[in-house]
């Protein structure tokens, strides 16, 4: 009784797989908003964007759609990277850039300074008391440790040290 039970969830389990599948791969060519961003900042992103890995933790880059050297991505599902994106309004709070509040990166990662934020799917950080804020959408069961301390050189190197406008 327990293998014809199992074998009729199992049915509507697969297809419901299948399903899941056929759509999820909408996912894997990602299509982001590009930032809108002034001049001097497209500079620096383009900075950014030459000295970006071809590989993050392992995964190889993958950009999203439309092409911009203010986005990147790597694997799939995509771990993207927006430069010059908005400040987040959880950056006013002073204790998030002391790194006494629980959403910031105590120390930051490798001379980069982050806010996390748990969204739906993964997590999303931003980069702090950086001239271009950067910001890094890593999808859940992504290692993001290992994402920024691979992209952590690039934005240290291209994007300086500062407040961004």
């Amino acid at each position: 009784m327990k293998i014809s039970r199992h074998r009729l969830i199992g049915l509507p389990a697969s297809a419901l797989l299948i399903t899941a599948v056929g759509c999820s791969s909408a996912d894997d060519s990602a299509d982001v908003a590009v930032p809108s961003t002034s001049p001097a900042v497209t500079k620096l992103c383009q900075n950014l964007d030459s000295e970006l890995p071809r590989t993050v933790d392992g995964l190889s880059r993958n950009d999203p759609e439309p092409r911009s050297v203010l986005t990147a991505g790597w694997g799939s599902p995509v771990i993207i990277l927006r430069c010059g994106v908005a400040r987040p309004s959880k950056m006013v709070d002073p204790k998030v850039a002391e790194g006494r509040d629980p959403d910031a990166v105590a120390g930051g990662v490798n001379g980069v300074d982050w806010l996390q934020e748990e969204r739906d799917g993964g997590y999303l950080f931003t980069s702090a008391n950086r001239r271009a804020y950067v910001e890094v959408r890593v999808p859940e069961g992504q290692d993001s440790a290992g994402v920024l301390i691979d992209l952590a050189p690039a934005v240290k190197s291209a994007i300086p040290e500062g407040i961004a406008d």
